[in-house]
């Protein structure tokens, strides 16, 4: 496919040496001279006067001299007109049919199932409405600019998490397939939990739901069913109710499992309700954004309309205001504690999800002057109000339990995490007038929430691969994606297992959350400190026509990398003690879950050790001086222009942008 684009300049003729050095994002191309001739790229008939100039994709400035400029048909010193035609033999990249298409896919990454289940709870334990102040400084000062930074970078060097660190700082590129392979580990988990909804879904179909009764063949003689309305019936401590049974010995099975030393065989249901997401996963995303950003209209907003269904019908219950009291009463002493500081930060980072290359990947395909300044505050805003949101539709309906049993709402919110969804709130709704019409929506919700960020999280990687590897890759997408699919339905295996519920808890806490943290870290020092705020901030300002101002430089340069050093040493001084159900994870699976976590990080610094061996020239200049070009990484400047070492900076005029967007001036 071949298609070309023009640009009318301008020049004076002045004297004097042109700045060298250059590069082109571009590397197909020709001048069109004023005179009709045509010159290919560094055709040196081009120059004039011995210098050597270039416009945005590294072609010469200086216009050529004619027979008839020389015969005095045009005086020297005049101004004359370059055309500049630049014919590429690449594939346009893709861009998104419709604006909304790009903010309702990121809203739909950002918004996941920890917005429903962790912030609720982590917000009550860690003093009600008193939480919110720590939360929203880290979300202003930390998250909210990690989350500008990667729009920005994405949009402008309209690269995935590999290829970007090309224009960047190539010693880093070992982040980028980091990156790959965390995406990977989170497909492997992650999923299973839309599995574990699409079997509630499917067994929602019935006019009494199978969680509300304790005659099923599943359950045991601890099974009680505990209602309001039987006031004969004493809960004790070894009670169980029929939703919890329904969990964990029909669902998991997991009482088949004694631990993560022996898994068990694989539950065929749940072998069936992952095929049947990863089906709808690939039919989503083999096309591009042009497909999944239609499907995100669907899958994006449904859960907001099934939140808003549920928050009203969680308002009318019964003991609906114990809940929202204990959600929301301060308890401004434990702003004291670490501990909450520490999950403010986690929770916002996890929640806004900066440094899982998604970011990056949706922004790439944006027009080049999109206004990603705007996106970053408005889905960021979104995503922290929906979780604010979800804490009422969350605590409305534990209240009503706390009401239903005559107990305390502590007592009915101690459990976290997928249990919180799949036990407590199953079994509220399950007592609901029209149990069936609310489980339905509400576990259909709990699928589409999951969809957004499992498309989101693919297309980070098919991105980032198809970016790196376009002669590969660029013609077989469909091909790619059906056997990344595949790959990560293989790696999801052990997870459908009768032990595979302590298999997700083992890659929750230690295969993603600290390498994506470092990561991350990792990116920002690259970016602020090697690529440079200032070189950041003037691309910015192509494309925005402003530059941020000093309130994001220095979130960049210093506020953000001290957030994320704070989340990590906060995770190494306080290693979490990882606990499902009944069973304690022996030690032996910490060592486990941190092998698992650094076999991501550890690309980083390998491909920093093979960049330093396959680099060209002395270890000593590679390491006192920086690159010029992307393709150039032995060339270097002078070592006294202060220049971080080891990085190879694209030219400071950014790729052209799409030939339906206006041409840079």
């Amino acid at each position: 496919m071949e298609m070309t684009q023009s640009m009318v300049m301008d020049r004076e003729n002045e004297g004097g040496e042109k700045e060298k050095g250059e590069e082109s994002s571009q590397e197909n191309g020709r001048l069109t001279l004023a005179d009709g001739g045509v010159a290919e790229k560094g055709d040196p008939k081009v120059n004039s006067g011995g210098g050597s100039g270039g416009v945005s994709n590294g072609y010469p400035t200086s216009t050529a001299q004619s027979p008839k400029e020389g015969a005095g048909g045009v005086p020297t010193g005049a101004p004359r007109t370059l055309v500049v035609q630049q014919t590429s033999l690449d594939r346009p990249r893709e861009t998104w049919s419709k604006k909304m298409d790009f903010l309702l896919s990121v809203i739909g990454y950002a918004v996941d199932l920890g917005n429903v289940w962790r912030f609720p709870y982590i917000c009550y334990q860690n003093g009600g409405g008193a939480f919110l102040l720590p939360y929203m400084l880290m979300a202003v000062f930390g998250g909210v600019p990690l989350f500008y930074m990667e729009l920005a970078l994405g949009q402008f060097h309209r690269s995935g998490c590999i290829s970007i660190w090309k224009h960047i700082c190539p010693i880093f590129k070992g982040v980028g397939f980091a990156i790959c392979i965390i995406a990977l580990y989170i497909a492997f988990y992650y999923n299973t939990i839309m599995a574990w909804a699409l079997y509630y879904l499917l067994a929602s179909f019935r006019p009494t739901l199978p969680w509300t009764t304790c005659s099923n063949p599943w359950n045991t003689v601890n099974c009680l069913r505990y209602l309001s309305t039987d006031s004969n019936v004493t809960w004790t401590n070894t009670s169980t109710s029929p939703a919890e049974e329904f969990y964990t010995r029909q669902v998991l099975q997991v009482h088949l499992s004694p631990g993560l030393h022996q898994l068990g065989s694989v539950s065929w249901q749940l072998a069936l309700c992952l095929l049947f997401i990863f089906t709808i996963v690939y039919f989503s995303i083999w096309k591009g954004v042009k497909t999944s950003g239609k499907v995100v209209w669907v899958t994006a907003t449904f859960p907001y309309l099934v939140l808003l269904v549920l928050l009203v019908r969680g308002a009318t219950l019964p003991g609906a205001w114990r809940g929202v009291v204990f959600y929301l009463k301060p308890d401004w002493g434990k702003l004291l504690s670490t501990t909450v500081w520490i999950d403010a930060a986690a929770q916002i980072f996890f929640s806004l999800g900066p440094g899982f290359g998604v970011l990056l990947a949706f922004a790439s395909y944006n027009p080049f002057h999109n206004n990603c300044y705007k996106d970053a505050l408005v889905t960021s805003s979104v995503n922290c109000l929906t979780s604010f949101l979800s804490g009422f539709v969350i605590f409305t309906v534990l209240g009503y339990m706390a009401e239903m049993r005559k107990i305390g709402v502590e007592t009915v919110a101690k459990d976290a995490g997928p249990s919180l969804l799949f036990i407590i709130y199953a079994e509220a709704i399950a007592n609901m007038p029209a149990a069936t019409f609310f489980a339905i929506i509400f576990f259909l919700m709990i699928i589409m929430l999951g969809l957004d960020s499992t498309f989101a999280g693919l297309e980070g990687v098919i991105t980032a691969m198809l970016d790196e590897f376009p002669q590969l890759l660029s013609k077989r997408r469909e091909l790619f994606v059906l056997g990344l699919v595949c790959v990560c339905y293989l790696g999801a295996l052990s997870t459908l297992t009768y032990g595979g519920a302590f298999v997700v808890k083992l890659f929750e806490e230690y295969a993603t959350g600290p390498a994506v943290i470092t990561v991350v870290f990792l990116e920002v020092i690259a970016v602020s400190w090697f690529y440079g705020t200032s070189r950041f901030c003037a691309d910015v300002n192509m494309m925005l026509g402003f530059s941020p101002g000093l309130f994001w430089r220095v979130c960049w340069v210093a506020i953000c990398p001290i957030f994320l050093l704070f989340i990590i040493v906060s995770f190494l001084a306080f290693p979490p003690e990882v606990k499902l159900f009944d069973y304690i994870y022996p030690p032996w699976t910490t060592v486990l879950g941190y092998c698992i976590g650094v076999s991501s990080f550890i690309c980083v610094p390998a491909y920093m050790v093979y960049h330093l061996l396959t680099a060209k020239g002395t270890f000593k200049q590679v390491r006192a001086s920086r690159g010029l070009g992307e393709e150039n990484s032995s060339l270097f400047e002078k070592p006294d222009q202060h220049q971080t070492a080891l990085c190879t900076h694209s030219a400071s005029l950014p790729p052209l942008p799409a030939f339906d967007e206006p041409v840079i001036q």
